[in-house]
């Protein structure tokens, strides 16, 4: 991999990153607008993390801590760029993040029908734990 450059996100970035989750994410979620990445970033600067190659933003991800559990998320790479490690090394920056931060478990939000994302969660050495099911509830109309 030529010229991998892994870091987080800073306020400036968060044009550029809306337009790459449009290509390159899976599915949207209620905070893919740039008043939710703000908080994100205001709240955790180092949360959003960036893989940028030869220049150009190549891949990211949210590797959220709230003091208990580790949460990932947006774990997205570039189509033209997929299966060159980009995303190994996301993952790497985002469990050297938990681990430093003292996680001891990293869980990831990922889609039932994205087959594709499954196999690679799985190569990461993720598994699904099938006996828990996501609850939500939209808080805002």
């Amino acid at each position: 991999m030529t010229d991998l450059r892994i870091r987080a996100a800073t306020p400036d970035d968060l044009d550029a990153v809306l337009a790459f989750w449009k290509v390159a994410a899976e599915g949207t979620s209620i905070s893919d607008d740039r008043g939710g990445v703000e908080r994100l970033i205001a709240r955790d600067p180092e949360a959003l993390i960036l893989a940028e190659q030869d220049g150009e933003l190549a891949g990211t991800v949210i590797a959220g801590f709230d003091g208990w559990r580790c949460h990932l998320y947006r774990l997205a790479v570039h189509p033209q760029r997929r299966r060159l490690g980009i995303g190994s090394a996301l993952l790497a920056a985002a469990e050297e993040r938990f681990v430093r931060l003292g996680g001891r478990r990293g869980d990831a939000m990922v889609l039932q029908r994205n087959e594709s994302a499954h196999h690679a969660w799985r190569a990461a050495g993720y598994a699904p734990e099938e006996h828990w099911r996501r609850w939500v509830k939209p808080l805002t109309a």
